[in-house]
């Protein structure tokens, strides 16, 4: 594989994974919220529960989030217990937030689209932190509530860039789950990074499946794109991904793949994979908390973060000038020369 360097890679596009998986308030074995831990609450051990609205091995934003929470746990293991609740119907978000909020000292929810229900809920509870991971870019914390940004923007930026170098046919395309803030801006910074890599490629409207694990509806969508003349394509799918593949392999066409890159060749039509560390975002809230320094703030996570998560990784074959291009642009991303929104 042709890496593009960075200090730190990491497993699933940032912010984007939104999956709302029918599910009910309980965990991986039947247990509850407030039981569904992996660590046993111990005397004088500081709490932390977790909402993953979406399954734990969704190849994309909820897997990425879950290994950091492995690690979290393994790292803190006797300071710290942990609890988590998966596939989450939307409408029971308040309640599982509200579950954990009367047993934690800090509750952790993954998503945007969880962002007006941990809001709600951080009111209710004044003495208990809250962190949200990939919510709103813009969106402001509140005296109990951080917002950690992955900078799913700049991933997609690359993504962008490295599907109109990849072009042979000038024209490129996008694919998000569901037409949520985070992924329309993403559609919008994907265009931004293609048009600052190939002046005048062609950028088709973008698409949005409506579910993250459809892959019939995601096949369909690709199928949209390449007859309109795309021969590569971005995406911020989870299991919806497999739909694409599908029909890039049968168009003979390529995909940026991401958030978790797997290797080349063992899936067919990748090109490429853009990474993101949602994970680390668990693992930094964690960290503030056992160090008693968590605070209720915004933090931009991605390549300008003193510990970056964003990757772009091509396959063999990309040609050395596509990838000194994707050097530069990543480069001026980390620099802050290239700014996201």
């Amino acid at each position: 594989m042709a890496h593009i360097p960075a200090r730190r890679t990491g497993a699933a596009l940032a912010g984007g994974a939104l999956v709302l998986l029918a599910g009910s308030l309980t965990g991986c074995g039947g247990e509850s919220a407030a039981n569904s831990g992996d660590s046993g609450s111990g005397s004088g051990e500081l709490t932390v529960g977790v909402l993953f609205p979406g399954s734990l091995s969704d190849d994309g934003f909820m897997e990425s989030a879950y290994r950091g929470y492995q690690r979290a746990a393994k790292e803190h293991r006797g300071k710290v217990a942990f609890s988590k609740v998966e596939q989450v119907q939307a409408a029971d978000y308040e309640q599982a937030l509200v579950r954990f909020a009367t047993t934690s000292d800090l509750v952790i929810s993954l998503g945007g689209q969880t962002d007006a229900d941990v809001r709600k809920v951080a009111a209710r509870f004044p003495k208990v932190k809250f962190a949200e991971v990939g919510g709103p870019a813009d969106g402001k914390p509140t005296a109990n509530l951080a917002l950690y940004d992955p900078q799913q923007a700049q991933a997609a930026y690359l993504s962008g860039a490295a599907a109109a170098l990849l072009s042979k046919k000038n024209t490129v395309g996008f694919i998000g789950g569901a037409e949520l803030p985070a992924i329309v801006n993403a559609a919008k910074e994907f265009e931004r990074g293609a048009r600052q890599a190939k002046p005048g490629v062609k950028v088709l409207a973008p698409s949005y499946v409506g579910d993250f694990n459809d892959a019939a509806k995601s096949k369909q969508s690709a199928l949209a794109d390449f007859g309109a003349g795309a021969d590569v394509l971005g995406q911020i799918l989870n299991l919806g991904h497999k739909g694409l593949a599908q029909a890039a392999t049968g168009r003979g066409s390529l995909l940026i793949g991401g958030p978790i890159a797997h290797p080349c060749g063992s899936e067919k039509a990748y090109a490429g994979y853009v990474e993101t560390d949602i994970g680390a975002e668990l693992e930094y809230a964690t960290d503030q908390l056992v160090q008693g320094k968590w605070k209720a703030e915004a933090v931009h996570f991605g390549l300008t973060f003193e510990d970056p998560q964003n990757n772009l990784v091509l396959c063999d074959g990309a040609a050395p000038a596509v990838v000194e291009k994707l050097d530069d642009i990543k480069a001026r991303l980390a620099s802050g020369k290239i700014t996201t929104r």
